[in-house]
């Protein structure tokens, strides 16, 4: 089934459907991870039906966004966001494999690339019967390594590659970052309540860059009582974003 909904009261809205990839709270913290100036020129790999472009652009309108996305009906369903949203000039699609990026886009053509990858190794735990929803759980169709390159190709030198993962790959991240020239330099937990062990993690590399890792405090999704934090309300649009 298909669904609309609002990011917030006026603002841009989205669309999904329960078949291919249902909003979570990765694609939320990730929409708010990333450092955004006007003119960015940025890449969504795996773009799905578009939430996280549109979360970016909510943040800041100025950028333009290009999501790449292997399954048509995503594709059709994003770019009624963009028509839906009057972004058609800023939100764009580009339907294929990320694989074989070089046949769909331009190499260092983007400052900024995202992606909300599969977590689990090929073969690792049970997977849904859906193709589309195995293969946004799984690397069964595309691996850590082939994002990274993909990611690599794309940015200029000095781009910026933004994705969310769970902590356990942590080391796979950081060596498969390393042998496509992008240098991990910012990373945040995130966990469930403050002592809580990490659930997530979100990270920013730089094709180019030198050594050297800024580690920010954790992203606490619930205060002790079980009510939001102010952090998160900010993420999801309830109260006003702090400069970026």
């Amino acid at each position: 089934m298909e669904h609309w909904e609002s990011l917030c009261p006026g603002g841009l809205v989205f669309v999904y459907d329960d078949a291919l990839f249902r909003p979570g709270t990765d694609s939320f913290l990730l929409g708010s991870f990333p450092r955004l100036r006007p003119g960015l020129r940025v890449c969504d790999l795996g773009s799905g039906t578009g939430l996280l472009g549109l979360l970016l652009l909510q943040r800041q309108r100025e950028i333009t966004v290009t999501g790449v996305e292997l399954l048509p009906e995503a594709v059709r369903l994003a770019e009624r966001a963009a028509v839906e949203n009057g972004l058609t000039d800023r939100l764009t699609f580009r339907q294929g494999d990320l694989r074989d990026i070089r046949s769909l886009l331009p190499a260092g053509g983007f400052d900024l690339a995202v992606c909300n990858p599969p977590y689990y190794l090929a073969g690792a735990g049970k997977l849904p019967a859906a193709e589309a929803l195995r293969s946004a759980r799984s690397e069964e169709g595309c691996s850590l390594e082939e994002v990274c390159a993909a990611a690599a190709y794309l940015l200029r030198w000095g781009g910026t590659f933004c994705l969310v993962h769970k902590p356990e790959r942590l080391a796979d991240l950081c060596c498969a970052l390393r042998e496509r020239g992008l240098e991990l330099k910012r990373l945040r937990l995130v966990c469930r309540r403050a002592g809580d062990a990490p659930s997530l993690l979100l990270l920013e590399a730089r094709r180019g860059g030198r050594p050297g890792l800024d580690i920010a405090a954790p992203l606490c999704l619930e205060e002790a009582d079980g009510r939001p934090t102010a952090e998160l309300d900010r993420i999801y649009f309830r109260t006003k974003e702090e400069p970026t």
